[in-house]
């Protein structure tokens, strides 16, 4: 059945995928991009041509998930959603010490404040009509094997995960169901490298410099190195277009795409498992099941 899904972050990477699978699969697709009248004007350009070139329903919307007011008419130019993708994500690097408490707060502001806007504007109305799905694109850093230089980013990624994990008990009893796809990492595919941030403090990031020579670069070759060749990123959009296409009631909780193994695999299950038990505990195990009756 064709639904209208709204994709955050659709300008590149996952969330380019991902909005033109769900198009080809027939959706109406809302795709969320950042500036689209600078930065990501050929984003935007492309993502027409696409939807001429295939007949799809692929439209693009400005959203830039840190203002309230770009969020709110982004829901207002998309209605009420089916479903809604939370993909926008930021990459940084290096040591953590060097980065300052201001840059820090806007990672968090993009990767998960970003989100709850989100929710905030586009919630209400799939709780009016007691239906809808949340598709948040996760990470295997929050509970796999992590290297260092990357800990802002893995501490966010985890704070998204926390995030979704709770609202999906919150609004279960609203009819709206929750499933978290969890990518590994693609040193090749997508842009999250390529467009990383970096420390603001160059004093302290000399200071690793010098104790950890070349680090960054030693841990891209190591996991790239690590990365199978089939490694396919466009995976992580067949498995979104999968979970929209299954029946509400039946989708996962949890999906993972790890070519890499970095063990998010084995720890998420026993997490899950754990939270489903102390869940059933409390006594209230009917949270971990969207409502199906109006």
């Amino acid at each position: 059945m064709t639904k209208n899904i709204f994709v955050s972050g659709a300008s590149s990477g996952f969330g380019l995928m991902i909005s033109r699978a769900l198009a080809d699969a027939g959706h109406t697709v809302f795709a969320g991009i950042r500036d689209i009248g600078g930065h990501n004007t050929r984003a935007a350009a492309e993502a027409a041509e696409y939807a001429a070139a295939r007949g799809v329903d692929l439209r693009v919307v400005e959203l830039d998930v840190t203002s309230e007011e770009s969020v709110r008419q982004a829901a207002s130019e998309a209605g009420t959603p089916d479903v809604l993708v939370h993909n926008v994500g930021h990459m940084v690097v290096g040591p953590a010490e060097a980065f300052t408490a201001e840059q820090l707060a806007d990672l968090y502001d993009t990767n998960v404040l970003g989100a709850h806007r989100l929710n905030r504007a586009l919630l209400p109305g799939m709780r009016d009509r007691r239906d809808g799905l949340l598709v948040w694109i996760g990470s295997t850093s929050t509970r796999g094997g992590t290297p260092p230089y990357l800990g802002p980013y893995f501490a966010a990624k985890a704070g998204l995960d926390a995030l979704a994990a709770t609202m999906a008990l919150e609004v279960a009893r609203f009819g709206i169901e929750t499933t978290i796809v969890v990518p590994g990492s693609f040193t090749k595919g997508t842009n999250h490298y390529a467009h990383a941030g970096h420390p603001a403090d160059r004093a302290v990031a000399a200071s690793y410099e010098e104790r950890y020579p070349h680090l960054m670069d030693q841990i891209g070759q190591r996991m790239a190195a690590l990365e199978p060749a089939d490694a396919d990123p466009a995976q992580i959009a067949r498995i979104v277009a999968d979970v929209v296409a299954t029946e509400k009631g039946k989708r996962p909780f949890r999906v993972h795409y790890d070519p890499n193994d970095d063990g998010a695999v084995v720890v998420n299950a026993v997490a899950d498992r754990v939270r489903t038990e102390f869940l059933d505990r409390l006594g209230l195990a009917e949270l971990l099941h969207p409502t199906k009756e109006n």
